[in-house]
């Protein structure tokens, strides 16, 4: 008698797909709604792990854009510093679908962008991207012109690009009691002073994380009606907890809640795509292979694994077949299969790790 599991195809059942397989030769993990070729315009925002996407698509000629280069003078070392071609535009990262929400209603003057400052040691820190500045702003106008060339970025990177590749690494943050603006990071960590009073946590639920990405695709669409919005999940667990958790059960509850989160956005816009980087990392089936010795960090191969699912079923799908990379394209991630691809990359959230005991 047939029924509907009886015509299926073996990718949609786990002993043929999974289960007697190699983790290299599963495939196919991915069917892109839209095409990404080589000459389309993308660009990168998000957690640590979406600086992954744009060195691989930067080494294979694709048309990754930098919207805030920096100045000239700077030496390559002095770029990543100061976190100029970390992504499209000089934020550092953004965490979660709240801080690109103000990022984006701040640069197309939805809401006013908040003057709040932080101190220390007579320099002067941006609380919404601390870290783009090593050392800190000589005055707290060179800090507001900065961001203002930040948010002109953002505008452009909105209305030039087709591809808007978003990565998703957190739902826990902190957030100003005073005017409600979330923060990159929590107070008094980097730079300024935790207070109780005038700071609070907020771990966002389901309803929030997909409310606050939707709200922010459609300030992107509204602005470019050809963008193409692709939404990831980091796979790179949390460095703490703010929670009364285990770390790992933290971990669990947010990437579980990120990734639920995009696939119902997905289902719901045809604009939007999500590419499943969480899960070639972290499934059952590839058994941790892919994360070096601190069970955190992942490794170059992995990296390289993820990217080239990527470019695999985009070729599959669409056959856009892109060019193989020279190894002097490469960015200084490029190492052995045991190297450590986070070591290179610039995240604030890693300065939690000199508070652990």
């Amino acid at each position: 008698m047939s029924h509907p599991y009886s015509s299926l195809p073996p990718e949609r059942f786990w002993k043929t797909a999974v289960g007697n397989l190699s983790p290299f030769d599963i495939s196919g993990l991915w069917t892109p709604k839209f095409r990404i070729g080589p000459r389309m315009p993308i660009v990168t925002a998000g957690s640590c792990f979406a600086q992954h996407f744009s060195r691989a698509l930067v080494a294979r000629r694709y048309a990754w854009k930098d919207f805030e280069p920096g100045p000239s003078i700077l030496t390559e070392a002095q770029r990543k510093d100061y976190h100029y071609g970390t992504f499209s535009f000089r934020t550092g990262n953004i965490y979660t679908p709240r801080m690109l929400l103000q990022w984006l209603q701040w640069a197309f003057g939805i809401e006013p962008a908040p003057g709040e400052v932080w101190e220390k040691d007579g320099r002067f820190y941006d609380p919404m991207r601390p870290g783009v500045e090593p050392g800190g702003f000589e005055s707290k106008e060179e800090l507001h012109a900065s961001r203002a060339d930040t948010l002109a970025a953002i505008r452009d990177a909105v209305t030039r690009t087709q591809v808007f590749v978003f990565t998703l690494g957190l739902t826990e943050s902190w957030y100003s009691l005073e005017t409600g603006h979330e923060y990159a990071i929590c107070p008094g960590t980097i730079a300024g002073q935790f207070d109780p009073a005038k700071h609070a946590f907020r771990n966002h639920d389901f309803s929030a994380t997909s409310r606050d990405m939707r709200r922010a695709i459609k300030i992107m669409s509204a602005q470019n009606r050809q963008i193409r919005v692709l939404l990831t999940v980091s796979p790179v667990p949390l460095t703490a907890t703010a929670t009364q958790q285990h770390v790992l059960l933290a971990t669990s509850h947010s990437k579980s809640l990120l990734r639920a989160a995009a696939g119902d956005i997905c289902a719901k816009y045809d604009h939007v795509d999500y590419f499943p980087s969480y899960e070639i990392i972290t499934a059952p089936a590839y058994r941790g292979m892919f994360f070096a010795p601190n069970m955190r960090n992942v490794t170059q191969a992995g990296v390289d694994f993820v990217m080239q699912n990527f470019f695999d079923d985009q070729a599959r799908v669409f056959g856009t077949k892109p060019a193989a990379p020279k190894a002097n394209d490469a960015p200084a991630q490029a190492m052995d299969d045991e190297g450590d691809a986070e070591d290179d990359l610039r995240c604030e959230e890693e300065i939690l790790n000199s508070f652990a005991r």
